[in-house]
Parts: structure tokens; C-alpha cells; sequence
């Protein structure tokens, strides 16, 4: 299979703390010019999940973005998403593609080079590393890597790479300068004032 062409801005709709409506959100990030959204909601009920991934679908067919949702292959599938994210502590890739086969896109997180490896050797369409820098969208973040951790997958990867951690409109251009063909942003869009206007200027930012 050809690996996925992933836009420069891989949006996160994951509401944090701000108390905002998920689909909502995923209206303003499109609004701003994102072409990929991610629905990233660890403690809903699966019905709740599938009903907003049902909703958030619809919104990223009418706009042409693709859809990812994390670690629920089985709620990509009945949503109709264009594929899944996985952690390292989710189904494996290839029971994954039993539930999403081609052209379904399977996107696996790696947090060191241990991670790494067994990624690349699962085939997955993407890897994305992280956290580059140190964040607060995630209770159990692992420490800061760095962009060492971006060029060091660079080097070892030709498929699309992800970063994923911390990562602002100020460090935005610098990961994908380290070889990141995409960035994976949470906090610095959904706790803006306004995501639309935010999403616009990193769509802009990153060409």
C-alpha cells in the first residue's frame, strides 16, 4: 500500500479541560483549514464515541479531510473514518487491519526507540514520536525528547512521519524542519479563544 500524504497540521479534536463540545470543535478546526482531524476522547461510553465519530465523519467528508479516531478501530469502522491511531498498548497492527483493511489508514505512537522498531516492523501507514517537548494534554506524558527524537526517526523511516507533544505555533515550522511531515497539535488549538482563527495561522505557518 502507498503511504498516506498527511497535511502539515494533524489537528487533535480532544476537548482537555475547556469544557467544549467535540463536534463543535472539530466545526471550528475545519473552519481554520485543517485537512486532517483526529477524535481523541479516552473516557466516553462507546455509544457516545460512535455518535460523535458518526457526526465528526459527515463534517470531514463535506470538507475533504481525512478522519482518524485513536485506539477504537472497531468505532473507525462503524463511523465510517478513514482510519485509526493506535497506542502501544492497543490492538497490534495487523489485528487492526482485519477491522480496516486497505485503504484504511493505521497510524501506531512510539514514545523511544524500543517503540520504534516493533512500529516499523508492524507496517502500520504512519509513526508518530513524541512527546517532543514537554505537554500537558496528557496525564502520563513520558518526558520531553526533544527534535533528536524526529531526526532520529527521519533517518530511519521513509513512511509519513507524525510529531506529536507539546508542540505550539512557535515550534510548529521547527519539528517539521527535523523532518516531521506532520504535527500533531491539542492544547495550543482547543484552548485558544478561537480555534478557527488558530488553525488558520498554522495552516498558513506550515505552507
Amino acid at each position: 500500500m502507498t503511504a498516506p500524504a498527511l497535511p502539515p497540521l494533524y489537528a487533535i479534536v480532544d476537548p482537555l479541560d475547556t469544557g467544549r463540545d467535540p463536534v463543535e470543535l472539530a466545526d471550528a478546526l475545519l473552519a481554520g483549514g485543517a485537512r486532517l482531524l483526529q477524535l481523541r476522547l479516552k473516557h466516553v461510553p462507546t455509544r457516545t464515541l460512535l455518535a460523535i465519530a458518526v457526526a465528526i465523519r459527515e463534517r470531514t467528508r463535506r470538507a475533504g479531510a481525512l478522519f482518524i479516531v485513536n485506539d477504537r478501530p472497531d468505532v473507525a469502522r462503524a463511523a465510517e473514518a478513514d482510519g485509526v491511531h493506535l497506542g502501544p498498548e492497543d490492538l497490534p497492527v495487523a489485528a487492526a487491519r482485519l477491522l480496516l483493511p486497505p485503504p484504511a489508514v493505521i497510524g501506531v505512537s512510539t514514545h523511544d526507540d524500543a517503540e520504534l522498531s516493533a512500529a516499523l516492523a508492524a507496517a502500520p501507514d504512519y509513526v508518530a514520536v513524541g512527546p517532543i517537548y514537554t505537554t500537558q494534554s496528557k496525564a502520563d506524558a513520558r518526558p520531553a525528547r526533544g527534535l533528536d527524537a524526529v531526526r532520529e526517526a527521519r533517518r530511519r523511516t521513509r513512511l509519513p512521519l507524525v510529531a506529536i507533544g507539546g508542540i505550539t505555533a512557535d515550534t510548529a515550522v521547527g519539528v517539521r524542519r527535523a523532518g516531521a511531515d506532520s504535527v500533531a497539535i491539542i492544547g495550543a488549538l482547543v484552548r485558544t479563544p478561537d480555534v478557527t482563527a488558530a488553525t488558520r495561522s498554522l495552516v498558513t505557518s506550515l505552507g
